[in-house]
């Protein structure tokens, strides 16, 4: 059985598991190695059944632990090359970090999973993973991403799971305290996915056959995961999908471990 595990999720830091077994891949490490070493406790993993840790770019909230958790546990990280070369340059992983680019669009061997990388539209290099497990199942993390491309459409089609992101609701945004500049920003095709094109994206993968979701990166100033979860019901509803029936889908929480997620 294949599971996926989001430690925390959301602007303040992200980071995931996919496991299957014993083995695991850790995706991103927006927090310190405290906060992600009590993660992986609790969920009782340990660090020498992990893979690598698969890097979706390099914003803070994404890679703001590598560099401690890495000097003491010095395990491969893999990503695109722009962004390892970023976070090599900067110092935020160390020198005698194992880096491995990764071809986006070819899937390739991480331990016992095939990861493909493909890319998303954000305001850096960034990607999303795609996630072939030895038990046969296929997952998609998507998140930072202005607007469904072709290649995440590809990407997130004939999943078993997918974790996508439900950035903001865009009332809440264009309300709120944030200055014009940063609003047009996130809702720009380089900036975040709203609830509503999280939302009709989810309908498109159910009616395709895929039936678990986890909805990550919710922004804490425009955004609560009753509002996510909302918009979510509301879309499947006037379709006539009935939540916890039909599909389950669960927004990730943003300072601790959220319920795994088999798939």
């Amino acid at each position: 059985m294949s599971e996926f595990i989001s430690l925390y999720s959301g602007s303040s830091g992200n980071s995931s598991v996919v496991r299957c077994g014993e083995r695991y891949l850790i995706v991103d490490m927006g927090k310190g190695v405290r906060t992600t070493g009590a993660a992986l406790k609790a969920l009782e993993l340990n660090i020498s059944d992990c893979d690598g840790i698969l890097i979706t770019h390099e914003h803070s909230d994404h890679v703001k632990g590598l560099s401690t958790f890495l000097k003491k546990y010095p395990l491969p990280v893999y990503g695109a090359e722009e962004t390892l070369e970023f976070l090599d340059a900067n110092g935020v992983v160390p020198a005698s970090c194992d880096l491995t680019a990764l071809t986006l669009g070819r899937e390739e061997d991480i331990g016992v999973f095939g990861v493909k990388a493909f890319p998303t539209s954000h305001d850096v290099p960034c990607v999303g993973y795609r996630i072939h497990t030895p038990d046969e199942k296929t997952m998609t993390i998507a998140t930072d991403l202005g607007v469904l491309t072709p290649a995440v459409h590809e990407a997130l089609s004939g999943c078993d799971l997918v974790a996508l992101e439900s950035n903001y609701d865009l009332h809440m945004l264009r309300s709120g305290p944030y200055p014009y500049y940063l609003r047009a920003r996130i809702e720009s095709v380089r900036g975040h996915l709203s609830n509503d094109e999280c939302a009709a994206k989810l309908l498109e993968l159910i009616q395709e056959g895929c039936k678990k979701f986890a909805l990550c990166h919710l922004s804490q100033e425009n955004n609560t995961p009753m509002l996510a979860l909302q918009t979510v019901f509301s879309t499947l509803g006037a379709a006539g999908v009935v939540p916890d029936k039909d599909c389950i889908v669960q927004t990730q929480r943003r300072n601790e471990v959220s319920p795994a997620l088999a798939f």
